[in-house]
């Protein structure tokens, strides 16, 4: 009974600090909200620009993510995902991925596919594109 009193009460309000956030929320101007928008549009559509022009890959293009899902020409993204991290370097950097079968239901989606998250400044994000460029064309090789 405990447990369930405790799922009852979540439900009939939020943390405190979830109403604090909430309120300052309705009081910040719809012009931050649309600034952030049209930044991330941006965002969005430079990476899957630079993420179209790299041969082999496939990405897809959210309406509503600060993310995408990229298919790569490999078979095992979760083998890619580590050997970015461990072995590869360009100009001694790397880049992160998270593979993608991971926000799949159905086993075996998502395989060959990684989530890149747009939350870098531009400049940024077409230097990760292009790492990721160059590390593709050494694990294939």
């Amino acid at each position: 009974i405990k447990t369930a009193l405790k799922f009852a009460q979540a439900r009939l309000s939020p943390p405190t600090y979830a109403q604090i956030a909430s309120e300052a929320a309705l009081e910040t101007p719809q012009s931050y909200f649309d600034d952030v928008k049209e930044e991330y549009v941006g965002r969005r559509n430079l990476l899957i620009e630079e993420l179209e022009k790299i041969e082999g890959i496939k990405v897809g293009r959210p309406q509503g993510a600060f993310y995408c899902i990229a298919e790569l020409p490999i078979t095992d993204a979760d083998d890619f995902a580590q050997w970015l991290l461990e072995d590869f370097r360009l100009n001694n950097e790397t880049v992160m991925v998270a593979p993608a079968a991971g926000f799949y239901a159905s086993e075996g989606h998502g395989k060959n596919q990684i989530r890149i998250a747009y939350v870098l400044d531009k400049d940024n994000l077409k230097r990760a594109v292009h790492i990721l460029k160059e590390a593709l064309k050494s694990y294939i090789a």
